[in-house]
């Protein structure tokens, strides 16, 4: 397929007020990048400036990225309607794109849907809100779902990370067409690193909110280390100052500060290094759909203790390590038992390589190619 101009515009996206926030979505774009030239627009209001409006436009990992801030206000309605017009001052900025390739059936993508009827313009959504599964159809709000359905069915494709969630995307009334295409790791930088004579070491990293239970997860480390069991925790991720503090402080009380490590946001490259180094990877979540951190994982032939929530079951190996009915804490304490009992000499090669048949950025950008050529196609014929 000949090269072409593709738009990413997301509902989330990283930016100077949430640094990691749909940092997945920037892993997308940068797998499409090796075949297709790539743009990424973005929109996000900012309280703190004076200006109407800021335009931040630079060279992203090689995309051009421009991320328009507006000047935020309380009141919801004027704030969307001064994004869309930030969307409208940066598209102007842009090259013209063949195809747009949205993200999260936000608000935020009626501007997809004013491309397409203004510049026939086609667009397809990747989807990744955990709000939009079927199991969170009766608390997430009702606008929320109606805005959802209106922005999909003007989708030529639906391309959610996990089946789980295309079920939840259907039964909301979403017609359009619709092809599983998980998050993206990039596996020349997730690599084994660890070595066998080390201490076992087992990590957390996510954005330490809530429904993530990283305290939970401390406390059973603490647990664990108290009945005689040797092994070191690495915990931390981009959560905010209070969340990290407190954790800082539990580590600080026990007598295992030299065993656990607690710490703030990383780059990429920190994160891949501490993965790399580490035995066993653990989540705890009371609701996912498909986590990059599982997939950086297993290309880090790291095996995984895991909660069966949302779409992580359909990408986990036999062998993988160990998936919770639910958030238990004596069940994690005996899966982590588990682990440290577990011979640290077998062969994990084939977790690396499952990551890179499934999730690698060559095969998600050949899925990606492949539906814009159907889009695309379908548009001519």
């Amino acid at each position: 397929m000949e090269r072409k101009n593709i738009l990413f515009i997301s509902s989330w996206f990283p930016n100077k007020i949430e640094p990691t926030n749909g940092n997945f979505v920037q892993r997308h774009a940068e797998a499409v990048s090796l075949v297709h030239n790539v743009e990424i627009l973005h929109a996000i209001g900012d309280f703190d400036q004076d200006e109407k409006y800021l335009f931040d436009d630079r060279l992203i990992n090689g995309i051009r990225t421009l991320i328009v801030y507006y000047k935020n206000s309380k009141n919801p309605v004027k704030n969307f309607f001064r994004r869309m017009k930030a969307y409208k001052k940066g598209f102007s900025k842009m090259q013209k794109p063949d195809l747009i390739h949205a993200n999260v059936l936000h608000n935020n993508i009626l501007f997809a849907v004013y491309l397409k009827k203004k510049y026939k313009i086609p667009f397809i959504v990747t989807e990744h809100w955990t709000a939009l599964r079927k199991i969170n159809a009766e608390i997430t709000s009702k606008i929320i779902k109606q805005t959802a359905v209106i922005i999909g069915n003007q989708a030529e494709f639906i391309l959610p990370v996990s089946n789980d969630l295309l079920l939840g995307l259907k039964d909301l009334g979403i017609k359009s067409k619709m092809k599983v295409v998980p998050n993206v790791v990039n596996t020349q930088l997730f690599l084994p690193q660890r070595k066998a004579d080390s201490e076992f070491t087992f990590i957390h990293v996510s954005n330490l909110i809530p429904r993530k239970n990283p305290e939970k997860i401390l406390d059973v480390a603490l647990n664990l280390l108290d009945n005689g069991f040797a092994f070191k925790f690495q915990l931390g991720g981009d959560g905010n100052d209070e969340i990290i503090n407190k954790l800082k402080n539990k580590v600080a009380d026990s007598k295992f500060s030299d065993k656990i490590t607690v710490f703030g946001i990383q780059t990429l490259n920190e994160i891949a290094h501490r993965m790399g180094c580490s035995d066993c990877f653990i989540l705890f979540s009371e609701d996912e759909n498909q986590p990059c951190v599982i997939a950086e994982s297993f290309a880090s032939e790291t095996k995984v203790i895991s909660t069966n929530v949302g779409g992580i079951e359909e990408f986990f190996p036999d062998n993988a390590g160990i998936l919770l009915k639910k958030v238990d804490e004596a069940e994690l304490y005996s899966a982590m038992v588990r682990m440290l009992k577990h011979d640290r000499n077998d062969d994990l090669s084939f977790l690396s390589q499952y990551a890179k048949d499934t999730f690698s950025q060559e095969m998600i950008a050949t899925k990606f190619s492949d539906i814009y050529a159907q889009v695309l196609k379908g548009l001519r014929s």
